[in-house]
């Protein structure tokens, strides 16, 4: 089973020189990437789940409407929020929605899983910081789903012969052949593989000016779009299943 996922987050505030956007600039780009990313979805008839990070959730009521109503699974993706701010979110969300909100995911276990739990929410997904050197460390560590507590954790998936984590930066810069290998070898060896994307990934950096390291100067934006596009036409072309996170957990 193939499990897409995509985080939903702003782009960091940091610009090239005579380059400078505001805040509410800056969210429009999110709103507009998050948007470019259900089309193709729609385009594939391929449910997905989106994290929302925690801070954006009430600014981006209208996306979060749109992204249910084409069946996806709205989650939280928390950066710099503290547990109340998490909370309160999470209740004024499943408010307007009418939806109740089951997954949350957070970078290096941030918050514990009773801690998550407390907050009602059923599985946690953890993911690491993918910095330049990540990617390519050779990991070797469990990658079933486990119950602690009363709560699902899901881990990062790892390519099973190279030790390669899905993370956001290993599609980005791995060649489209390469990463259906490790998809195909993952699925025939464990139940899942987990897959996540960010969304500032689908932002055109030069358009708008932003500074960015230079290992992520490569296959953004609509090259990103491109790439997406053509991975899930290989995973309709070969039938493969793919589910929302919280169906496959439940």
């Amino acid at each position: 089973m193939i499990l897409l996922s995509f985080n939903i987050t702003n782009n960091e505030k940091k610009f090239k020189n005579n380059f400078s956007i505001d805040d509410e600039k800056i969210l429009e780009i999110t709103v507009d990437n998050t948007e470019a990313i259900l089309r193709i979805l729609e385009n594939h008839n391929i449910l997905v789940s989106f994290f929302i990070e925690v801070s954006l959730a009430e600014k981006t009521q209208l996306l979060i409407k749109k992204i249910i109503s084409k069946g996806h699974e709205i989650a939280f993706y928390n950066e710099f929020s503290t547990l109340l701010e998490i909370e309160s979110a999470k209740i004024k969300t499943e408010k307007f929605t009418g939806k109740l909100i089951r997954g949350f995911r957070q970078q290096d276990a941030q918050f514990s899983e009773s801690a998550i739990k407390s907050l009602g929410f059923n599985y946690i997904s953890n993911i690491d910081n993918a910095n330049i050197l990540f990617p390519f460390k050779r990991l070797e560590r469990s990658t079933e789903i486990i119950e602690k507590n009363g709560i699902s954790i899901i881990p990062e998936s790892i390519s099973p012969y190279s030790q390669i984590p899905y993370n956001d930066f290993v599609f980005q810069i791995a060649p489209l052949t390469y990463y259906k290998n490790m998809v195909f070898e993952t699925i025939k060896k464990d139940d899942f593989v987990l897959i996540y994307l960010n969304s500032w990934q689908f932002t055109d950096f030069d358009k708008f000016g932003f500074k960015i390291p230079f290992y992520r100067k490569y296959n953004y934006g609509r090259k990103m779009e491109d790439k997406l596009e053509s991975f899930l036409s290989w995973i309709n072309e070969n039938e493969l299943a793919t589910s929302r996170v919280k169906d496959f957990i439940f």
